[in-house]
């Protein structure tokens, strides 16, 4: 961790001395329990989502967008500012906003409101640019622009990165809620700190009894620096602050990580933040907004419910939807403390015991939502709403190139270039009227991902389009890639992984036969380095047995060999007796030629078998295929002939007639060339085949 010394007095691994009051109890009295229990600790420290002790924050970057801009230009926060979108707002700073300017009002309208407003345009992406940039012109050619947030894209990673980087990377999961928004579930962090502060909590349980209560925490108060800490009540007592319990004090560690983190986002980045600290992500995004700008607000488990009283229901995460309304609906209010009124049985009546009970929980502070770490996106989408609408396939094939670049640029930051990540499905949505189609098409995973192949695939899907018809006059086209996977990195060409020249580097021995207490490297040194391995042949030949190696019972070849074994003994598989017998030898391989290299030094390949000559490897397989597949061809023909002249006639009669004239004849066939040491009965209605043995 990379901390300020401003920061650091915030995580200093024991509270200050005002932090410290005398310890509760006395020597007269028996020291009183805690409400939670050993194996909470245990939760707390494994991010168990429904844990008492649980600590989740939420981050909020005020006024994002304007911030950007006002960094990147050096203007000062009490100046009003606004970043514009077309004739539209999308950010307004605060000194703004004192003037009554909000994002529903106008660039002209706000320019009247406020004479002094400084507006940006954001970037954007022009028909002929390889880069989106600030155009002056923008908003007056709507019509050919396209907007860019890249700017905003690149410091939001900036942001998710120095949050990771000041946290330890063993006990921290950041989800990146929006592109200046996190979520953080800092319950294995607060464990350790807990642990180092409160040292009797580190041992096991006096009676090995997990759910054993634990002890009263030993401070009477916590202090809370400039926070905003919710109440129990609307008329909070002082008793109340001064008996915390293990949550409270979970919390309010919480509340000094989160403080010293946001103290580094400001120091390094200059981004002023606010955020909510609770139990669960739902009551942590309610509290960073609470008390807005640069605040940061606690909610305890105890106080959850009179800090949703106040709230209205579609306010709330997942609510502000149809379900939010259907709630609304249902009862008639859309006041939480009016909802907490509901009894459960009726919320599972009207929508289900699942959603029922999701929601009578949920009004009441409980959200067992987890914080999910991944923060790598899953599609990129570039998308134009056209007005007036587009009418040619050329001007869509304009737009196309636009979008191709937008996407491509963004696939670079996300690794392409360096096969970190790539998308597997390219999609074009396209709207006409009302009605909307989209195509797709996998992409595909050979070769580079560049504007060109972008560009054609996304072509071809407009023409698939067009074949329908009903396109023009079109009023929004985008293009999404999705499907992203991970890509090998430092990856090398396949031939890298074959040895050059007849040598085989040496294999190290496996770890788990390893002697024990005895590392690889000092293995190697004691033993020297492990004997070099045989080279193997090249080609689909590698996958089957060389001349005159084919396995038969018996131990007999199917080319009159002797195969090696006796008979009786244990056969092995195919692939572990052709690699063990022929080329774990120590004589060179009997296919391969003596003089193979991976990489021809003179052009062209020659046959080792019929010494053809080939312009292309290619060629040169596939030629040795024709010569594996003339063998096979040559053995079927010497094996039929036999087969054919011992093959006696024979008549199958039904099952149900063993005993008839042609069942009989069979038998009596099959008999007179039965050789010695064979079964003389047959099953009935069936005949043999003999075969002698080969020579």
């Amino acid at each position: 961790m990379s901390w300020s010394p401003e920061t650091q007095s915030f995580l200093k691994h024991s509270p200050p001395p005002a932090a410290s009051p005398p310890a509760r109890g006395s020597s007269q009295s028996p020291a009183p329990k805690s409400q939670f229990t050993h194996r909470h600790l245990l939760q707390l420290a494994a991010f168990y989502a429904s844990c008492p002790l649980r600590v989740v924050a939420h981050m909020d970057i005020d006024c994002f967008y304007a911030q950007a801009e006002m960094i990147k230009r050096g203007i000062t926060p009490e100046k009003p500012f606004a970043v514009q979108q077309w004739q539209g707002l999308i950010a307004v700073n605060y000194a703004a906003r004192a003037f009554g300017i909000s994002r529903h009002t106008t660039a002209t309208e706000a320019k009247k409101l406020c004479p002094a407003l400084q507006c940006q345009h954001v970037a954007t992406w022009k028909e002929g640019d390889d880069k989106w940039a600030y155009h002056d012109d923008a908003a007056a050619n709507m019509a050919t622009h396209k907007v860019s947030l890249d700017p905003y894209r690149k410091e939001s990673r900036s942001l998710v990165a120095l949050v990771k980087e000041n946290l330890p990377p063993h006990l921290q999961r950041v989800e990146k809620a929006s592109i200046d928004e996190v979520f953080l579930d800092l319950s294995a962090h607060v464990h350790a700190v807990l642990m180092q502060r409160f040292p009797e909590l580190s041992g096991p349980p006096p009676s090995d009894d997990p759910d054993e209560r634990l002890p009263m925490p030993s401070v009477l108060g916590l202090h809370w620096q400039d926070d905003l800490l919710v109440g129990i009540d609307d008329g909070e007592t002082t008793a109340e602050l001064e008996d915390p319990d293990w949550d409270d004090v979970a919390m309010n560690i919480g509340s000094e990580i989160m403080r010293g983190l946001r103290t580094e986002v400001r120091r390094r980045l200059g981004y002023t933040s606010s955020a909510g600290v609770a139990s669960n992500k739902m009551l942590s995004k309610l509290g960073s907004a609470h008390k807005k700008p640069n605040s940061q607000t606690i909610i305890r488990r105890r106080a959850a419910q009179n800090f949703l009283s106040g709230f209205k229901l579609t306010k709330i995460r997942n609510l502000g939807g149809k379900l939010g309304e259907q709630v609304c609906m249902a009862f008639m209010t859309d006041m939480v403390v009016e909802l907490l009124k509901v009894p459960i049985e009726q919320c599972r009546h009207r929508f289900g015991d699942d959603t029922g009970t999701w929601i009578y929980n949920v009004i009441r502070g409980v959200d067992h939502n987890e914080v999910n770490p991944r923060t790598q996106i899953n599609s990129i989408l570039s998308a134009k709403s056209f007005r007036p609408a587009i009418n040619t396939t050329d001007q869509a094939i304009k737009w196309l190139r636009i979008f191709v670049a937008d996407v491509h640029s963004r696939l670079v930051e996300e690794g392409i270039l360096e096969n970190r990540r790539r998308p597997r499905t390219i999609s074009l949505q396209h709207r006409h009227g009302s009605q909307a189609r989209s195509r797709q098409s996998a992409i595909p995973q050979g070769g580079p991902l560049d504007h060109e192949t972008l560009l054609d695939l996304a072509t071809n899907l407009l023409g698939q389009l067009s074949l329908e018809g009903g396109v023009w006059p079109c009023s929004n086209l985008s293009l999404t890639v999705s499907g992203f996977e991970e890509g090998v990195r430092n990856n090398t060409a396949i031939d890298s992984f074959f040895p050059k020249g007849g040598h085989v580097l040496p294999m190290a021995p496996p770890v788990a036969l390893l002697k024990p207490g005895t590392s690889r490297a000092a293995e190697e040194d004691s033993t020297g380095p492990a004997p070099k391995r045989p080279r193997r042949p090249d080609g689909i030949e590698r996958f089957f047995p060389p001349k005159g190696v084919q396995k038969t019972k018996g131990g007999q070849s199917m080319l009159g060999r002797p195969s090696g074994k006796q008979p009786g003994q244990q056969q092995r598989g195919l692939s572990d007796a052709y690699v063990r017998d022929e080329y774990m030898s120590d004589e060179p391989a009997s296919r391969a030629p003596a003089n193979h290299q991976q990489t021809p030094v003179a052009p062209g390949y020659t046959c080792d078998q019929c010494d053809a000559g080939f312009e292309t490897g290619t060629e040169l397989q596939c030629h040795q295929d024709w010569h594996f597949a003339k063998e096979l061809q040559d053995q079927e023909g010497r094996v039929r002939p036999r087969v054919a002249r011992n093959a006696a006639p024979t008549t199958h009669a039904p099952d149900n007639t063993s005993n008839s004239q042609h069942g009989a004849g069979a038998s009596s066939s099959s008999s007179s060339s039965r050789r010695p040491g064979r079964p003389k009965k047959t099953e009935p209605g069936q005949g043999r085949l003999n075969f002698e043995p080969f020579e």
